[in-house]
């Protein structure tokens, strides 16, 4: 007669841990806006939330590639040199060839595009791990934009380009912002409610056992580095938009912050889980820690500290909660 009482408390206890486990992230982004607004109540004016707006749409975007190739099974260390390299193409398109500013963009997105699925065909031709991989063409990359630029930056850039990073709709809302929000619908649209998007779940979850259902891994892997460095490109032309400049490490350490807001927003690292609202709401906490660190007085080295210490929480209880459901499972 005394289990049933203390059955329906523990259900009751495990539902409230997983309703707390599933909405930890909106707890952690809620609790940061307040201890950063209380400590210094000039981070909760609307020209702070604009500012961490602006200074954050680009990586919000790149954070969305980085979590579509980490649900596939893969990931990208070159991708902050893919950016820096589709930043400077779109500079010199502009400022030394004048070519027009919509040809510009495709061009950019399109070379970024071709360096993502230059890892991916690495990766999948020669069955290396695309970490080993990104490593390697991360150095080749950089080198190749500090060639292009000469190791100097390209500036004035026209005021129409520049409007897309720098403009406002209505003279309130950033243009940018606007873009972001778009790009967030595709990339939930395309994992949500597509074959493309269930067959990217299916390979990051377990290849061989796709492969075995007929799914076509390789072909899927490459369509995911594609579509991974659309979002790089895109995120290149912002971030140089915004700028009004470019040079060839404009981008340098942006793949390590959208690896940490994937992580940070549940994506598994092993592949084939992840929401992508909630990496765009582990984005904006970086954001907004190194804008409201930054606000406090602490320097860009305390916010390397805090990044890095992030990183390995997230992981560590990805893979605590990883190791609980195996347990769950065998017993």
């Amino acid at each position: 007669m005394n289990r049933q009482p203390k059955e329906r408390f523990d259900s009751k206890r495990f539902s409230i841990m997983g309703i707390l486990q599933k909405y930890v992230i909106i707890i952690v982004f809620v609790l940061c806006i307040l201890v950063f607004g209380i400590i210094n109540p000039k981070f909760l004016s609307g020209s702070n939330i604009l500012n961490i707006l602006w200074q954050n749409a680009y990586m919000v975007v790149a954070s969305l590639g980085m979590a579509i190739l980490l649900i596939g099974g893969g990931v990208d260390l070159s991708a902050g040199y893919e950016i820096s390299i589709g930043g400077v193409i779109a500079a010199a398109c502009l400022v030394w060839w004048n070519i027009p500013i919509w040809l510009t963009i495709i061009l950019s997105i399109a070379v970024v595009v071709l360096l993502s699925m230059l890892n991916g065909f690495i990766t999948v031709k020669f069955k290396i791990n695309a970490l080993m991989v990104t490593l390697g063409t991360m150095t080749i990359y950089s080198g190749i934009s500090n060639i292009f630029t000469n190791q100097k930056a390209i500036f004035n850039l026209p005021a129409a380009f520049k409007f897309i990073g720098q403009g406002t709709i209505f003279g309130v809302v950033p243009l940018v912002a606007v873009i972001m929000v778009i790009l967030i619908a595709a990339a939930s649209f395309i994992l949500n409610k597509t074959y493309l998007g269930r067959l990217i779940y299916a390979v990051g979850v377990n290849p061989e056992a796709a492969n075995l259902a007929g799914i076509k891994v390789e072909k899927t892997k490459m369509m995911v580095f594609a579509l991974a460095g659309v979002f790089f490109g895109i995120s290149a032309v912002l971030l140089v938009s915004r700028t009004g400049s470019a040079n060839a490490s404009m981008a340098t350490g942006t793949e390590f912050t959208c690896i940490t807001a994937a992580v940070l927003g549940g994506v598994a690292i092993q592949g084939g889980e992840g929401k992508i609202w909630s990496v765009v709401v582990s984005a904006f906490i970086l954001g907004i820690l190194a804008n409201g660190m930054q606000i406090i007085g602490l320097g860009v080295y305390a916010q390397y500290i805090a990044k890095g210490t992030i990183l390995i929480v997230a992981m560590a209880f990805d893979t605590y909660q990883k190791a609980n459901g195996t347990k769950r499972l065998k017993s």
